[in-house]
């Protein structure tokens, strides 16, 4: 599943959906805009994923936000090295949208099929 389908999938669950072109834009974006929760892919230009989440838990500002990182890296390295770097779920490509979507609920405490936006 790519970026746009998963953003519509999202949107019809009734999420508004702001995406970054980078991290450095991710990065400012989750300052300014404080979203309830961030997916956060791993291979991002300018600065990884790994970076972004460090200065986002980091931030006290921002440390609350759970972030979900998104990546093709599917090792068990992998996983340990986002959850070290302060992600809180870990989703690998192509994305599995009904385990996806379950895990942003949890995260965000909203029961199934409750409101979520």
């Amino acid at each position: 599943m790519n970026r746009d389908m998963l953003v519509r999938r999202l949107e019809r669950r009734n999420f508004n959906v702001l995406e970054a072109e980078d991290g450095l834009q991710g990065l400012q974006f989750a300052r300014q805009k404080r979203p309830d929760i961030i997916l956060l892919d791993i291979n991002l230009p300018k600065m990884d994923g790994y970076d972004v989440a460090r200065h986002l838990k980091s931030d006290p500002e921002t440390a609350i936000i759970p972030i979900i990182a998104l990546t093709a890296h599917a090792l068990s390295k992998d996983r340990d090295k986002a959850l070290a770097a302060g992600c809180d779920g870990y989703a690998t490509k192509p994305v599995d949208f009904a385990a996806l979507l379950y895990l942003i609920r949890s995260l965000l405490d909203v029961p199934e099929g409750g409101q979520t936006a």
